[in-house]
């Protein structure tokens, strides 16, 4: 028998994702999962209608590697009218299994075995391991404050001659701020005469609340010519498990990128690119999700008042922070999981996303969910 017991290991520090081990709960325990980041509510039926006609219609082959002609020039059509900027659908975009998948070829496309990556905190946790994947050294900056802001003047000093990557989230996972137009204005300047490649995480695009405005990396000429932007359709229409993504980069970068792509997936699931490219020809689809989802955020949000949970309202995605130290001082991830195991109620625990581990005495919840559950979790809550 082989002995793979002492098999070197290329992330010895991997734990399995807190999303995994906080839903794994929620269901062991019958809970509220206000933990992972997904809908309690059905995507659009007009959409499922559209997928099965597709695999009717018998688009069940393997399509195009970079994903349909169809869907490659609607989301050309939909960033040129939200940002002013063209990307060729043949040479500039390319349909991915997720944003995930996308955030791991841009990655590893361009990251070699000494290349710095700066890494803002508290971070999606995928970042990381990707890195790390890669050969790379995450160089991480921690958020300022309450309002998680960054320290421009830091990230300037973090910059060295091994600076491959600066990855950016905006909107925000977990803490769900947006990223100003000076804040890109200082990124485009900070890094106009570098070849640093921008890697912009913009999953919750359409997520954004109270009059705010999304900065897409695309909108800036000096980090267009530079950025990978990685967009979500299963965050935008409620269908995560169906693991639909893509990205846009200039030619130069997409054509390592889709390398990357063809040696992991090769392609994406064909009929729901069709309804997709059919779906994404009425863009009040995705330009009135902000207003649904403030909504939701407004609800959850004036469920809390006079709970011993206090926080900022979230600008973004559909996560709100909350702060628990007045409830008791034990740490999050503790917390986290008597409020499960105790009180029926899943939150994720924010620390786990801060360097080393940093400790804010915050719970994430997801209020994507129907206003049933969420005047449930917050009947929890109030008890606390």
């Amino acid at each position: 028998m082989p002995n793979f017991k002492n098999l070197p290991s290329k992330l010895p520090a991997g734990k399995t994702s807190i999303f995994s081990v906080m839903s794994g709960l929620a269901r062991k325990h019958k809970a509220i999962d206000l933990s992972q980041g997904f809908p309690n509510f059905e995507t659009d039926n007009h959409l499922k209608d559209l997928v099965c006609k597709a695999m009717k219609d018998g688009y069940n082959q393997y399509p195009p590697m970079s994903g349909v002609w169809a869907l490659r020039t609607r989301i050309a059509e939909k960033i040129a009218a939200l940002y002013d900027i063209c990307y060729d659908f043949e040479t500039e975009i390319l349909v991915t299994n997720g944003a995930t998948q996308a955030l791991y070829c841009a990655i590893n496309a361009f990251v070699h075995p000494g290349d710095e990556v700066i890494v803002f905190k508290p971070a999606y946790d995928s970042y990381e391991p990707d890195i790390k994947l890669a050969g790379g050294k995450p160089v991480l900056v921690e958020l300022k404050g309450k309002n998680f802001k960054i320290d421009w003047q830091e990230v300037e000093a973090k910059i060295t001659s091994k600076t491959r990557m600066i990855i950016i989230n905006t909107p925000h996972n977990p803490t769900g701020t947006v990223l100003s137009k000076n804040d890109m204005q200082q990124l485009e300047k900070l890094i106009r005469c570098t070849n640093i490649i921008l890697l912009s995480d913009e999953v919750y695009e359409h997520l954004i609340f109270d009059d705010e405005v999304h900065e897409s990396a695309s909108k800036f000429p000096g980090l267009a010519e530079r950025a990978i932007v990685c967009a979500s359709f299963g965050k935008t229409f409620h269908n995560t498990g169906w693991k639909m993504g893509y990205c846009v980069a200039p030619e130069v970068l997409m054509k390592e990128i889709i390398k990357l792509h063809q040696a992991t997936v090769f392609c994406v699931n064909h009929p729901m690119q069709r309804a997709f490219a059919e779906y994404l020809k009425k863009p009040e689809h995705y330009l009135q999700l902000g207003d649904f989802y403030q909504q939701k955020r407004d609800k959850f949000f004036d469920l809390m008042q006079g709970s011993g949970f206090k926080g900022t309202p979230s600008k973004g995605t559909y996560f709100q922070v909350m702060d628990y130290s007045k409830i008791t001082d034990e740490p999050d991830v503790d917390f986290a999981k008597r409020l499960i195991t105790e009180h029926g109620l899943a939150a994720i625990p924010v620390s786990v996303f801060h360097k080393n581990g940093k400790d804010h005495k915050q719970l994430r919840f997801c209020f994507a969910k129907t206003d049933e559950t969420l005047e449930k979790a917050a009947e929890i809550l109030h008890k606390l």
